[in-house]
């Protein structure tokens, strides 16, 4: 009894955790949707807030439908979030298998998707924001070199390009002083202009393509260690689920046994108070 009490409370404590911090993603997103202008950026992987929305909902109902079952007892929904979880973690396996296999296939499209990203700077502040961050975090500027910010058309180096920050770069990929407190924005006009080692003295110069991965590299127990911590919370909460599931299934049979059911009635139609006490023993053994 008491083992069955654990294995329920324990599943249905962490799906609540990720419950909760789902619906926070989601509030999150569809603040961020709301608050930027319409018609802005809206492919799923170049819009942060839409991303956020998707993934938070997708986790929502995932962790509803373990959060529910286990409370309730319900075969039915633990055996759909069994089932849908185990679908996740093959899927999760196998992307990480084909990223080993095809890396070179993989670093392709991560650099396309990043260019992308930097041709629709400025027209998605959330878009924006992202890079500004990764570019101030990792030290770097564009995808594989700082000139790469000449495919915006803000910042393309073309005699007919109206705009003041033409042949630039963001401020984001200036260096700053150790002793600087006013933030110059203007500080990257003009840098594509200047040869790398010229360049080099005021905005970074390397992409931030290479930057990441050297960063993964460097801290690769950092990331094997969150990778294998998060897949063993998915298996831990699939055997919860498979293990609550088998019990309740073990009390079906028995109450079948002493009590035969009307042809109406599925065996897996049960739903049994939050609160039920099991009782797994065969009154017979008494």
């Amino acid at each position: 009894m008491r083992g069955y009490r654990a294995i329920k409370y324990i599943l249905f404590i962490c799906c609540y955790v990720f419950w909760v911090a789902s619906a926070v993603l989601v509030a999150v997103g569809i603040y961020a949707k709301i608050a930027k202008e319409k018609d802005v950026v809206d492919t799923l992987m170049l819009d942060p807030a839409l991303l956020l929305i998707v993934v938070g909902a997708a986790m929502f109902l995932i962790t509803f439908l373990g959060c529910f079952g286990a409370l309730r007892n319900a075969t039915c929904l633990l055996k759909t979030f069994l089932g849908i979880l185990t679908g996740v973690l093959l899927l999760q396996i196998a992307a990480g298998v084909v990223g080993y296999l095809f890396t070179d296939m993989v670093m392709k499209r991560t650099e396309s998707l990043m260019m992308k990203a930097i041709v629709r700077y400025r027209e998605d502040q959330d878009l924006e924001n992202a890079i500004d961050f990764i570019q101030k975090k990792f030290q770097c500027c564009g995808v594989e070199h700082y000139k790469d910010w000449s495919n915006n058309v803000y910042f393309g180096c073309l005699d007919t390009n109206p705009s003041l920050e033409a042949c630039g770069v963001p401020f984001s990929c200036c260096i700053r002083l150790q002793n600087q407190t006013v933030l110059n924005t203007m500080c990257g006009y003009g840098m594509q202009q200047l040869e790398e080692r010229t360049a080099g003295l005021n905005v970074f110069t390397i992409g931030c393509l290479e930057k990441v991965v050297w960063w993964a590299k460097n801290n690769l127990l950092l990331v094997a260690g969150l990778t294998a911590g998060l897949l063993l919370l998915e298996v831990c909460m699939i055997c919860l689920a498979a293990a609550q599931i088998s019990r309740i299934k073990k009390v079906q049979q028995l109450k079948n046994a002493n009590a035969p059911r009307s042809r109406s009635e599925r065996q897996d139609s049960y739903w049994f108070p939050a609160f039920t006490d099991f009782d797994d023993r065969d009154p017979g053994d008494e």
